[in-house]
């Protein structure tokens, strides 16, 4: 999960972000340009100037927008989740940082309010994504080159189109990717209520994957097990389960999974090891745990196990934008027939930023918080 030359992408949105200066109340001509009235077009953004605490480093300031170049399209903010990514890029210990000072979030949604004289693939009115991490989304309106937006339909759901970017494309790519899998052929993941591990159920039952799903032990655990299921998880089954020596029989009535989803490590990533049929892969994109992934010996040699990563930066480094946009479109589909649902979501209006970044910090915490604008 690293960076190189992706870091490229991230130094443009810095740039893009040193357009936007701290709000002075002057009435020059880059406002007018902007803004059909004398004042200038008022900004509110989630800035960190360095590496922290989010809920200590982030704060809401006031910016003004730059002028429309003739390749850029003025956007304003619809909603914008907060990702374990947009953390650990805050805290400074994630795999690509952006030139500080930043504006938070990597991911959401946005309307098209106006476009310059040279783009052709956007108009007012559309709805887009950003096409890399890096962007900084929190915040009521942007101005960005055409070449950093996707445009998405928008007649689905605000929510589905805000977490569209990055957990459910994940989640596609890990199914597809890594084993030759066939209907009725099983996966196992951990952190199965995470962003992700929700897409993975959804898309995992649309190909007709069966799912293992593995969560924290918790006191609504019911509660979590039946809302899983709603989405179409086959089994939801706590760590501590996982351990018991009765594991052995449970995979009488369903085949070993051939592909595991590791996004804990520690512990966790060895029992998933453990259960993963000869020849399987596991494939790991985080490390909740902060603990390394430990295989024993054994299950290397005697069952030939692959280990691999994942990270979504690197697949769109490794493919080109249309890729990219292939796959988005391929999740709208699926989001259309009802078969992929945003996550459970709380939404949450930008100015209780504070309230929001300490929800999403917090263990068990099965809602993704969005801001909106």
């Amino acid at each position: 999960m690293w960076v190189c030359s992706t870091l490229w992408r991230v130094r443009a949105a810095a740039r893009q972000w040193r357009r936007l200066l701290p709000a002075s109340g002057c009435h020059g001509p880059t406002a007018s340009s902007y803004s059909a009235s004398a004042e200038p077009a008022r900004v509110r953004a989630l800035v960190y100037g360095h590496h922290g605490d989010p809920a200590k480093v982030v704060e809401l300031k006031n910016l003004e927008l730059a002028a429309v170049g003739g390749s850029d399209v003025h956007v304003k903010m619809l909603a914008a989740p907060i990702n374990p990514s947009d953390i650990n890029m805050i805290q400074g210990n994630y795999g690509l940082l952006p030139e500080l000072p930043a504006v938070g979030g990597n991911e959401g949604v946005a309307q098209v309010v106006a476009v310059g004289s040279n783009v052709t693939g956007l108009k007012p009115g559309d709805w887009v994504i950003p096409a890399n991490a890096g962007l900084g989304t929190w915040r009521t309106e942007a101005v960005f080159s055409e070449e950093a937006l996707i445009q998405v339909p928008s007649d689905i759901p605000l929510q589905s189109a805000a977490t569209l970017g990055v957990n459910p494309c994940t989640a596609y790519r890990m199914l597809m990717d890594f084993e030759q899998l066939q209907p009725g052929d099983s996966v196992i993941q951990n952190a199965s209520n995470s962003g992700v591990g929700q897409a993975v159920i959804q898309i995992a039952a649309a190909l007709g994957l069966r799912t293992i799903n593995v969560v924290r032990d918790r006191p609504d655990i019911q509660k979590l097990s039946d809302r899983l299921k709603s989405l179409g998880a086959e089994h939801v089954i706590t760590e501590e389960e996982l351990r018991r020596p009765e594991m052995k029989n449970f995979f009488k009535d369903m085949p070993q999974p051939r592909l595991a989803l590791n996004c804990v490590g520690g512990k966790s990533s060895t029992e998933l090891l453990r259960q993963l049929a000869r020849g399987g892969t596991m494939v790991t994109y985080g490390g909740m745990a902060k603990q390394p992934v430990i295989a024993s010996v054994s299950l290397l040699i005697f069952k030939d196990l692959k280990l691999r990563g994942f990270w979504l930066s690197q697949w769109k480094k490794d493919h080109s934008p249309d890729q990219f946009k292939e796959l988005i479109l391929t999740l709208c589909d699926l989001i259309r027939r009802g078969q992929l649902t945003a996550p459970a979501c709380s939404q949450v209006p930008l100015q209780d930023y504070q309230s929001a970044l300490e929800a999403s910090m917090k263990p068990f915490m099965s809602s993704k918080q969005i801001l909106t604008m």
